[in-house]
């Protein structure tokens, strides 16, 4: 993999809401790449007006962007290609492609969740469905609209084999858009997954008329929580200093465009959860992942008491008030682990 999509043989992104729609735009700049709408109406849509108003009004695609609804017809030839469907929808697409997808074809997955009922990370779940694929993560800082309008902004992709990596990174890489590689796919998966509950918190401060202190604090102790869970399952420390960590989560905790901090934000000012989802045409990644990330830490003996309130509050089970109450009652302790501080001076 190297150089243009042409190089690498067929590019497919799988999933047209604003990431992959911007994904597939970044994309099209190397090379022609084909991008998938599970709707019909939407790939119509896209295909004649060339903007997708659903998700990403702003930008037009290119010609280069072929548009389908058709799944077989996506990742037929495809060498690359790129999952960016919600979290809770990636097991069944990556079902569905298992008859489809050339022999060897890499996959990179763009969501950033846990699968309920399994607890599993997105690579895992790629892992089990389409065994003998290579499995790639790319995470970062990277909200759609801006990224999509050409703003400066970075993003590390992760891949235990790192000449898939640096394909990926020769595909995405331009003067906007600034690509690393990385081979820590657990970090950089738990770093994605965990920034989505964090900021529904930071979102309920918020909310709540706290201010900068109030933020500053659950950020920083909300990484110290994924910090915790990335070495328990074995992610390297480094990776939740880096883009995939403290850089997505201080922009989706702290930006009006982040779906999971606006979803806090009205949890906090004394709106149901039920009114707020009915509201929204994106998912808020946070709302699904918060009770498996806990599982997740639980089963790993980790503590995560903020990802914990969040899960209790989205089960209905707390209230906002009663959850910062609860976190702020906790007994006192000293700020770092002894096991993060080995970790670091190693």
């Amino acid at each position: 993999m190297s150089g243009s999509s042409e190089d690498v043989g067929g590019v497919a992104v799988v999933g047209a809401g604003s990431w992959g729609t911007t994904i597939a735009l970044l994309l099209s700049a190397k090379g022609p790449v084909t991008l998938w709408a599970r709707s019909s109406e939407l790939a119509r849509e896209l295909d004649t007006t060339r903007v997708n108003r659903r998700y990403l009004p702003e930008v037009a695609l290119p010609p280069s962007v072929r548009v389908t609804a058709s799944l077989p017809d996506a990742v037929a030839g495809a060498a690359v290609v790129l999952v960016a469907v919600p979290s809770h929808g990636v097991r069944a697409v990556l079902q569905a492609m298992a008859p489809l997808l050339p022999a060897g074809a890499a996959v990179v997955s763009l969501a950033k969740g846990i699968e309920t009922g399994t607890n599993l990370r997105m690579s895992e779940i790629v892992a089990e469905v389409l065994p003998g694929h290579p499995v790639a993560v790319l995470t970062g800082p990277n909200l759609s609209r801006e990224v999509a309008a050409g703003h400066p902004a970075a993003t590390v992709v992760a891949c235990e084999d790192e000449s898939i990596a640096r394909g990926v990174q020769d595909l995405l890489h331009c003067g906007t858009f600034r690509v690393y590689t990385g081979t820590d796919v657990v970090g950089c998966e738990i770093a994605g997954a965990s920034k989505n509950v964090i900021a529904i918190a930071a979102g309920v401060c918020d909310g709540l008329g706290f201010g900068d202190n109030t933020r500053a604090v659950l950020v920083t102790r909300g990484l110290a929580e994924q910090v915790r869970l990335g070495l328990a399952l074995g992610g390297h420390a480094l990776t939740f200093g880096g883009l995939a960590g403290v850089g997505d989560l201080v922009a989706t905790c702290t930006s009006p465009q982040s779906r999971n901090r606006s979803l806090g934000v009205a949890l906090g000012s004394g709106r149901q959860l039920e009114e707020v989802l009915s509201g929204m045409h994106m998912v808020a990644e946070g709302v699904r992942t918060a009770r498996p990330l806990v599982g997740l830490a639980e089963a790993h003996r980790v503590e995560m008491p903020i990802a914990a309130q969040v899960a209790a509050l989205v089960a209905g089970e707390t209230s906002p008030a009663d959850a910062l109450s609860a976190l702020m009652e906790r007994p006192p302790r000293p700020e770092w682990d002894d096991a993060l501080i080995r970790e670091v001076g190693d």
